[in-house]
């Protein structure tokens, strides 16, 4: 917990700026913000059609879809139909997981951005799954059935706690309905054909998670109405007139709320609600995370702060790339670009507008990158870390804040 003792030496010198005591200050001058049911109106807007959750339930059409594909990998086996034919329909179906929401969220003005994200992050997730599928089977095909049963290729493996009795399946036994649903719901973004299993559901350890997943998402909804809003409805003005000084205060102002809130979501996905659906599933790999907090480069931070993403990048883009001879330095580069790509998709689709902010602030990364790693080392390079997470996000917020509010109220800040 090294990287925790810089944290908190960063923090104090941005708390110095006063910004901890806007959290007091919103009190005095705008009351209690905090409303719940503002925060359930943006998930439905309108009650008559509910745009968000009913994109959401529709993804199931895409399983379905993806379990039809199941049919044509039967066929694969056969000799029916080529690999060619295969992966057309295939990369068909992955189009189509990114295209349909993205084009329904743009059309229907009554869908709101909260919706909207979420909905699209979880296409976005299942466009990766039902990617990590079909290479998978794809691999299996490859190795022949005689060597399904020693596929080492997932890299979500990690040992359990107990020893649960488990069947052990060999390709083609898991082209079944039963397991890619499994694969779907399951806390993982690698797919494989005897995952990890723990022994039996832990009921306190279950009820935790949950009270961890209710209690942060309140602090959460009252962090941001009580303490981000208001910090950042005042930082519009300066922005509007291009006052230098004041536009670095709020700055510094929103870094404190922003950097705490995205604190509290990480532990509250990847520790709490990701435990949570591991257990209910008797999932056995609780790897989601490593200690990215005493990271003293940033190559180190990505690979370490998000693991299912992380090992899916290393399996099914950074890897191939390197078989095939692409140079590494260049395959790090293109797993850069893919990221940016998402981050970008994930915003500017949701606000309707396209300002290439998270785009460009995630291939900032790679000068960031080789920089902590060529001047900076051991604490220097863990404090650059942190700072890079403190200050930049805000000024990506405040960037799409700003352009949202010009483009929906014009000059009126």
């Amino acid at each position: 917990y090294r990287g925790i003792l810089n944290w908190c030496v960063i923090m104090l010198h941005v708390i110095n700026n006063g910004s901890v005591f806007m959290y007091l200050s919103c009190f005095c001058r705008y009351g209690i913000l905090v409303d719940p049911i503002q925060v359930v109106s943006l998930f439905l807007k309108d009650p008559y059609s509910w745009p968000a959750a009913c994109l959401t339930i529709g993804m199931n059409e895409f399983k379905k879809k993806n379990l039809f594909l199941l049919f044509f990998l039967n066929i694969f086996l056969q000799g029916t139909i080529s690999e060619t034919t295969g992966r057309i329909l295939h990369f068909f179906n992955l189009t189509c997981t990114l295209i349909f929401p993205a084009a329904l969220i743009l059309r229907v003005t009554s869908m709101t951005p909260v919706g909207a994200v979420i909905s699209l992050a979880i296409y976005t997730v299942l466009f990766l799954k039902l990617f990590s599928y079909q290479d998978t089977n794809r691999w299996c095909r490859e190795i022949g059935q005689a060597k399904a049963k020693k596929l080492t290729r997932s890299y979500s493996f990690a040992p359990c706690n107990g020893s649960a009795v488990q069947t052990h399946v060999s390709y083609p036994g898991n082209l079944t309905h039963r397991d890619i649903y499994y694969f779907i719901f399951a806390p993982t973004l690698c797919y494989q054909l005897n995952f990890p299993r723990s022994p039996r559901i832990r009921k306190r350890f279950l009820i935790r998670r949950l009270f961890e997943m209710l209690f942060l998402m309140q602090l959460l909804v009252g962090l941001i109405q009580q303490w981000m809003v208001p910090t950042i409805q005042n930082s519009m003005k300066p922005f509007q007139e291009m006052d230098f000084s004041r536009m670095v205060e709020r700055l510094l102002k929103l870094a404190v709320p922003n950097h705490l809130i995205w604190l509290i979501f990480f532990y509250w996905f990847f520790h709490s609600s990701m435990n949570f659906v591991a257990e209910l599933m008797q999932f056995g790999d609780r790897e989601f995370y490593r200690d990215w907090w005493n990271s003293e480069t940033v190559t180190y931070f990505w690979a370490n702060w998000n693991i299912p993403v992380h090992k899916w990048c290393l399996r099914h883009f950074y890897r191939p790339m390197l078989r095939r001879g692409v140079n590494r330095r260049l395959a790090q580069i293109a797993v850069f670009l893919g990221s940016a790509f998402f981050h970008e998709f994930l915003v500017s689709i949701p606000l309707k507008m396209f300002r290439l902010w998270a785009f460009m602030g995630m291939m900032a990364q790679v000068p960031l990158a080789w920089f902590v790693s060529r001047f900076l080392n051991g604490n220097y390079g863990n404090a650059a870390v942190w700072v890079s997470l403190i200050i930049g996000q805000p000024v990506a917020v405040l960037m799409y804040v700003h352009d949202y509010y010009v483009i929906h109220h014009g000059t009126k800040l």
